[in-house]
């Protein structure tokens, strides 16, 4: 007696869910996987990379002392006497305006070029390209009442899955 009412209980109760749900509501179960495989696509990703390096620069610089307009012309008067103790005929006039010259460019003052060299780090950007790996989902394979069945998910579901199961008349 005790068993019959049991199932009188869970008939009512079946049949309560069914009106109540109504036709196009759903009902949830769960089937086992039988297998899930990723679905994998390959990108091609795109990465900056500093990259340094040291360089050596060049330059130069004059150095020296720039003389006024005095000093200048008393070197040449100076570095002509000089030249014109030198020279004898048409080659004392020649020595004579080498020496004052010479005398101009060494009373306009010394000049003298230095050439210099320091490290400089340059620095570039530039792209590395690499292939990498995405999973754009699961294909999963599972059973449910003796049937299999396949699907695309976008995780992996585990051991089972949640279906939903429509119960319509056949007719």
């Amino acid at each position: 007696m005790k068993i019959k009412r049991i199932r009188t209980g869970i008939a009512t109760a079946a049949a309560l869910m069914a009106v109540s749900t109504g036709a196009n509501a759903a009902v949830y179960d769960y089937a086992k996987v039988i297998s899930s495989t990723p679905v994998v696509r390959y990108v091609t990703v795109r990465t900056p990379v500093r990259e340094c390096w040291q360089e050596t620069e060049y330059y130069t610089r004059y150095e020296g002392r720039r003389g006024s307009p005095g000093t200048t012309l008393a070197g040449a008067v100076i570095g002509g006497v000089i030249g014109h103790q030198f020279g004898s005929g048409r080659g004392n006039d020649a020595a004579t305006i080498a020496g004052t010259m010479i005398g101009a460019a060494i009373g306009h003052g010394p000049v003298r070029r230095v050439d210099y060299a320091r490290p400089v780090e340059r620095c570039e950007t530039r792209f590395r390209n690499h292939q990498e790996q995405r999973i754009d989902g699961y294909d999963v394979i599972y059973r449910y009442r003796g049937q299999k069945y396949a699907t695309r998910m976008p995780y992996d579901p585990g051991k089972k899955i949640k279906v939903r199961v429509d119960i319509r008349p056949a007719g």
